[in-house]
C-alpha cells in the first residue's frame, strides 16, 4: 500500500496542547508567568524600552554624510585672476601665486578656466582643468603640471 498525504500523522507526544495561562487559579492562573506587579505584569513593553532612560537608538550620534579620506583638496586660481595679477605674462609658478596672495602656501594649486586670458603665460601648477589648459595655450602660453 502506498503512503498518502492524508495518512501522515505527527509522532505520538510531538503535539501538545497550548498552555492557557491566566485563566483562573486552577491551572497556570494568577500571575501567568509575569511575576508580581511591575511594568511587564500588566502590559506589553517594547523590546528597546530602557525603563525611561534615554534609549540607545536616541543616544548614539547619527551618521550624517560621508567624508572621503582620500580626497585631494586644491587651492583654485582662475585664468582671469592670473591675467589680472600678471598683466605682462611671463613664467608663473606656485611661489609667484603665493607672493601675489592668490593662494596659501604649502597647498596644492589647481588652475580653472573661468574668465579670459590674452597674455602669453607659462604656468606651472599641480593641476589644470581642460578649459584652463586650452585657454592658456590659445593665448600663446603653456601649462606645465608639477
Amino acid at each position: 500500500m502506498a503512503l498518502k498525504v492524508h495518512h501522515l500523522r505527527p509522532a505520538p507526544g510531538a503535539k501538545t496542547a497550548k498552555t492557557r495561562v491566566g485563566r483562573g487559579e486552577a491551572s497556570k492562573g494568577k500571575t501567568a508567568g509575569r511575576g508580581t506587579k511591575g511594568t511587564g505584569a500588566r502590559k506589553n513593553v517594547p523590546e528597546a524600552f530602557e525603563g525611561g532612560q534615554m534609549p540607545m537608538h536616541m543616544r548614539v550620534p547619527k551618521l550624517r554624510g560621508f567624508n572621503n579620506p582620500f580626497r585631494t583638496e586644491y587651492q583654485i586660481v582662475n585664468v582671469a585672476k592670473i591675467a589680472q595679477l600678471f598683466p605682462d605674462g611671463g613664467e608663473i609658478g606656485v611661489a609667484d601665486l603665493v607672493a601675489k596672495g592668490a593662494v596659501r602656501e604649502g597647498e596644492l594649486v589647481k588652475v580653472l578656466g573661468n574668465g579670459e586670458i590674452s597674455v602669453a603665460v607659462q604656468v606651472s601648477a599641480h593641476a589644470f582643468s581642460g578649459s584652463a589648459k586650452s585657454k592658456i595655450e590659445a593665448a600663446g602660453g603653456s601649462a606645465t603640471q608639477l
